[in-house]
């Protein structure tokens, strides 16, 4: 069922739901997410059970409080680095989760069984609304993956969490989400950031706010390290549509649309192009989308344009490689995950 955010007591019966153990999709700037009361073990088994998600994979706990001293930080993080201070004040509310150490006997089913925790304050007003609420009523945190199924393209809008979930799941129905692909994940369990997972904040953006050289996963393994907390969406293969993915430049696509030709309309095959550069095609099997020239456009549509294309019934998506640069860092970890499925 889904609730318009607006219309009166959605959020009370949705903060209800939360208290009583059951499962809510809600809005967050980035995607939608699926809720769980984070301190109840057993209300955050209902989240891998939904999704197909196995129990190791941790999950992201969303707070109500910005504050790094506030409730919900220290109601599930043992200690908080100040460069990890540093970043929620320069960051939260917002598209940005931190790796903390965890406090004994404290959300260990949403943490996977790890020792650290993942928190984030979303921005999205509909979902510090929830949060807040759902605090009153003595729930520190909110369990919130991505509310589809485990593996697959992330929600974007209400409507997508209904087509993966069904008419069963209560639904806050916030709009679609800005910034549209997942926050980014620093761990700060290792005495200096660690990006995990890039998003729509850059590298120079963190380390500025924070003082600190952002270091990746790989440098510290390297140099012997021990091994890293696992975080959500850092499979290599992750966010895919049900059509095969494939990354390439706008020379070799237009390349293979030549080499298809008009003999594609005589296959069962049905294309998808989502490119910045204008390509050609006579085969009228080809779905084309443009993709914006500005990294943070793509991703607010990366995903829903993803499930247009499954919708349209795509059984190729053909995609151009985006540019080197750090400010399309997010969309291409989105990429590359998708095409590897």
């Amino acid at each position: 069922m889904i609730l318009p955010a607006d219309a009166a007591d959605s959020i009370a019966i949705a903060a209800r739901a939360l208290a009583a153990g059951d499962l809510v999709g809600f809005p967050t700037e980035t995607v939608y997410g699926l809720g769980a009361d984070a301190g109840v073990d057993a209300a955050v088994a209902k989240i891998f059970a939904a999704k197909g998600r196995p129990r190791e994979h941790p999950l992201i706990v969303h707070v109500a409080d910005p504050d790094p001293n506030g409730a919900g930080v220290a109601h599930f993080a043992a200690s908080v680095p100040d460069f990890a201070k540093q970043l929620m004040r320069a960051f939260w509310p917002g598209p940005l989760t931190l790796i903390l150490p965890r406090r004994p006997k404290v959300g260990a089913a949403a943490a996977g069984g790890q020792d650290s925790i993942g928190l984030r304050c979303p921005s999205h007003p509909v979902a510090l609304a929830l949060l807040r609420a759902c605090s009153a009523l003595g729930v520190y945190g909110v369990a919130g993956p991505s509310a589809n199924r485990f593996g697959r393209v992330s929600p974007t809008t209400a409507a997508h969490v209904q087509q993966e979930f069904g008419d069963t799941l209560l639904i806050l129905d916030g709009g679609a989400c800005a910034v549209g692909i997942e926050s980014t994940i620093v761990d700060c369990t290792r005495g200096a950031p660690v990006l995990l997972r890039p998003g729509v904040l850059t590298r120079v953006q963190i380390e500025a706010a924070c003082g600190h050289k952002l270091r990746t996963k790989e440098e510290l393994q390297d140099a012997g390290a021990a091994p890293t907390p696992r975080a959500s969406g850092t499979l290599a293969a992750h966010y895919a549509p049900n059509a095969k993915v494939r990354l390439m430049d706008a020379r070799a696509l237009q390349t293979a649309l030549d080499l298809l030709g008009a003999d594609l309309d005589q296959s069962s095959a049905r294309i998808a192009i989502y490119s910045r550069a204008m390509v050609r095609s006579r085969a009228a099997r080809v779905i084309r989308r443009r993709m914006p020239d500005d990294a943070g456009a793509t991703a607010q549509q990366l995903f829903a344009v993803l499930r247009e294309f499954d919708a349209q019934g795509a059984t190729l998506i053909w995609i151009e490689t985006v540019p080197d640069t750090p400010d399309w860092d997010g969309v291409r970890d989105r990429l590359q995950r998708a095409a590897a499925a």
